[in-house]
């Protein structure tokens, strides 16, 4: 049964709070989802219904960070069409066929990609390009840029915000927080895109999604507001902060763990 509750109310309420947190943390610098899967894993939720319900929430999430980043003018859809509809396009092939592709290799390969990320924010020079959204921005390679990680979002998802900040700013360049903007609305595309995969396979929990989505929205529209007003001396320590609890977890789970 589709909107059967599948955990108490206790459990959803606690759920429904790592919601909130993680979504004000994804909206500022993504790895929301370090706190949301395991959260529900441990709710005792079924693997298979833990993604597609996942991708619900953090769907809800990132509609209002990029929403927020939109009103404030520091992203504009029609300079990235290229890039969403690379990620569209991403990330719905990356949803179907995450169940063929061998992923063993490229998880061990995860925990170096999410720090070098890291790295590059720490000692690398961050852009100072001015906080405008009609500035020209460059459409060379944002199809290739939108559909890499809109197919690895599609097939994995951890760091996908982190690896939309620092591709921007070496690809384009932009400045951090246009960067952020630019994140968290193709995290939105990627988001929408794979949930719909998920939801024909039916693979949603909709009570425990939709719960922990409004959660969400509601974290993510402080993180945004924060993030804007913050500007990148307020990004930078969050951003390096969530890649190295990332790369953490991602060793421990791909390295470490045993099967």
């Amino acid at each position: 049964m589709p909107f059967e509750l599948s955990v108490d109310l206790t459990t959803l309420a606690i759920l429904a709070v790592v919601a909130f947190i993680a979504g004000f943390i994804d909206a500022i610098a993504g790895g929301g989802g370090l706190l949301t899967t395991p959260a529900l894993l441990t709710a005792g939720m079924p693997p298979h219904l833990v993604l597609g319900t996942n991708k619900l929430s953090s769907t809800f999430g990132s509609a209002t960070a990029s929403f927020t980043f939109y009103r404030r003018k520091l992203f504009h859809p029609r300079q990235w069409v290229h890039a969403i509809v690379g990620t569209l396009i991403g990330a719905l092939a990356g949803a179907v066929v995450a169940h063929y592709l061998p992923a063993e290799t490229l998880n061990k390969m995860l925990p170096v990609i999410v720090f070098g990320c890291g790295v590059y924010l720490l000692f690398g020079g961050t852009p100072k390009a001015p906080l405008d959204a009609d500035a020209p921005i460059k459409k060379k390679w944002q199809g290739a840029q939108g559909f890499g990680l809109g197919f690895y979002d599609g097939v994995a998802g951890p760091g996908t915000g982190a690896f939309w900040t620092v591709s921007t700013m070496l690809l384009h360049p932009i400045d951090l927080v246009k960067a952020s903007g630019v994140a968290r609305s193709m995290n939105f595309v990627s988001n929408a895109a794979a949930l719909s995969v998920f939801i024909i396979n039916g693979s949603v929990d909709w009570i425990v999604g939709l719960a922990m989505g409004i959660s969400v929205m509601c974290g993510a529209f402080f993180g945004a507001r924060s993030a804007i007003s913050g500007g990148a001396k307020f990004i930078r320590p969050v951003f390096i902060t969530v890649v190295l609890g990332l790369t953490v977890r991602l060793a421990w789970q791909h390295w470490f763990s045993v099967a």
